[in-house]
This record gives structure tokens, C-alpha cells and sequence, in this order.
């Protein structure tokens, strides 16, 4: 006998038919409870707070309401709304999109488990090297 195709469900926000934006800034592993946050008017702006383990919450990812906000024909995520824009300034660099609904973004703070970066090696390097260099001028 013949084995019937069957279509898996989708998982939530890969379809693009939802009402939010969604913008990762944490993997979910780290995490064990969630919460939604409301942010300024209700549907606008919403924080998905994560709870570690350690007792600590992060936010996850930021829910953008498809109203509030469009994707330019290259694929970055506008907000349109300068308030919504200013809360958002948790989000560093560029949100670069996955797929349907879902883009990723990096968080602004790095905790001290991940010090130093390697931002902060080159810079302490060119560092080192400047203060050298003045001394051999001496």
C-alpha cells in the first residue's frame, strides 16, 4: 500500500500571514518560561521577556504589528512609527531577514561571559601596539 502525503503544519511566522513582525534577538533554548509584554498602545510594540534559569529575564524577540511597520522591496524591515523606532534601540546593527515573518537581530548588551569580544581584542591589541610604539620614541 501507498503511504498518503500528509502537510505538516507550519511553524508560526515562517507563512508571512500573521499579524507581527517578529524579531529574534535571543535563541529560545536559553530560556524556560516566556512572557508577552505589552510596549506603549496595545498591538503596536510587544516584548517576548524570557526567563533563565538562573531567575535573570531577557527579552527574546520584539513582535512589531505589521500596521506599525513594512518590508522595503529588499527585504529590511522599516518601522514607521518614530516611537516605536526609539524603543527599539536595544537592537544593534542591521535586522536581516530569515523568512515570512521571522528577522534576526543582535541584542545591544554582551554579557560578561562573552567578554572580551572580538571587537574588544583588536581595539585592546592596536592598543597595546600604540603604547609600545611611544615608548620606543623615548
Amino acid at each position: 500500500m501507498k503511504k498518503k502525503l500528509t502537510k505538516r503544519r507550519a511553524k508560526p511566522g515562517t507563512t508571512g500571514k500573521g499579524k507581527f513582525y517578529r524579531v529574534e534577538l535571543r535563541p529560545a533554548r536559553e530560556f524556560s518560561r516566556f512572557r508577552v509584554q505589552d510596549v506603549g498602545k496595545k498591538g503596536g510594540l510587544e516584548r517576548l521577556a524570557g526567563h533563565r534559569r538562573s531567575g535573570s529575564w531577557d527579552t527574546v524577540s520584539w513582535l512589531i504589528s505589521k500596521e506599525k511597520a513594512h518590508i522595503t522591496p529588499a527585504g529590511k524591515l522599516v518601522i514607521d512609527s518614530a516611537k516605536d523606532r526609539s524603543i527599539l534601540k536595544q537592537i544593534k546593527g542591521p535586522i536581516t531577514h530569515i523568512k515570512g515573518d521571522i528577522f534576526h537581530a543582535h541584542p545591544r548588551n554582551v554579557p560578561e561571559s562573552a567578554k572580551p569580544t572580538p571587537a574588544m581584542r583588536r581595539a585592546q591589541k592596536s592598543n597595546i601596539k600604540k603604547a609600545q610604539a611611544a615608548r620606543r620614541k623615548r
